[in-house]
């Protein structure tokens, strides 16, 4: 074990690019946007919140390294952020994410200076993306139990996946690592492939936590999903 972390570590790379620290910049600028000063004044205060809130990040950086490297730069692993996102808010999950990313960006992609492009481009837009979904089928859509998991969990997380993986090709198309054509052949055509497994893992979660831990999750009540009105 010590000798594949070692060896692992020698294969980091170092190097960095111009576009790497514009997106650093632009990735601190969103942070600084979306600052949740709220819930983290709620996290150090909230043991089992805090509890929690590290379960749920050592769940996704294990969920993280089931990992497919396709090409370097392109890498298929399931997400889980939007279990993540229906737990504790989006802004809170964009916290939470940075430390997963910042283990992704240096030990499976082996580029630490990609870590803010990674983080903002290929999670955080992709969470805000979800949340607009979801608060937009909030608006539109019925109250009803059924359309909470698939919507806000099955159909979301798909979305998800699938913002993911485009978002990510636009920056290395972006970047010039590689044409269109071959993100086209070798990365943008697993959105299906991983979409739908995304959106059954996610499913599956909300639809756990909705009858057994209904309080976990940030936005749910039963009075306003099960009751019946009058």
């Amino acid at each position: 074990m010590v000798d594949f972390w070692l060896q692992n570590w020698h294969e980091i790379s170092t190097e960095s690019r111009q576009a790497d620290w514009l997106a650093f910049a632009a990735f601190m600028f969103w942070l600084w946007l979306i600052w949740p000063t709220h819930q983290l004044k709620s996290l150090l205060v909230d043991r089992e919140l805090r509890q929690r809130f590290f379960i749920a990040a050592t769940f996704i950086i294990g969920l993280w390294l089931l990992n497919a490297n396709v090409m370097q730069g392109m890498h298929a692993h399931f997400l889980g952020l939007v279990s993540i996102s229906m737990m504790f808010g989006w802004r809170l999950t964009s916290i939470l994410v940075l430390p997963c990313s910042l283990f992704f960006s240096t030990f499976i992609i082996k580029q630490p200076a990609v870590f803010g492009a990674y983080s903002l481009i290929a999670m955080l837009l992709p969470i805000f993306l979800s949340y607009l979904f979801y608060i937009q089928s909030y608006k539109y859509l019925p109250k009803h139990l059924f359309i909470f998991i698939f919507f806000g969990g099955f159909f979301n997380a798909a979305l998800m996946m699938a913002s993911h993986i485009s978002l990510w090709s636009l920056w290395l198309w972006a970047t010039q690592q590689y044409s269109w054509s071959v993100l086209v052949d070798n990365y943008l055509v697993l959105i299906p492939l991983l979409g739908f497994p995304e959106a059954l893992l996610n499913g599956m979660a909300i639809t756990l936590l909705v009858v057994y831990r209904p309080h976990w999750l940030y936005d749910y009540s039963d009075k306003q999903y099960l009751w019946r009105k009058p």
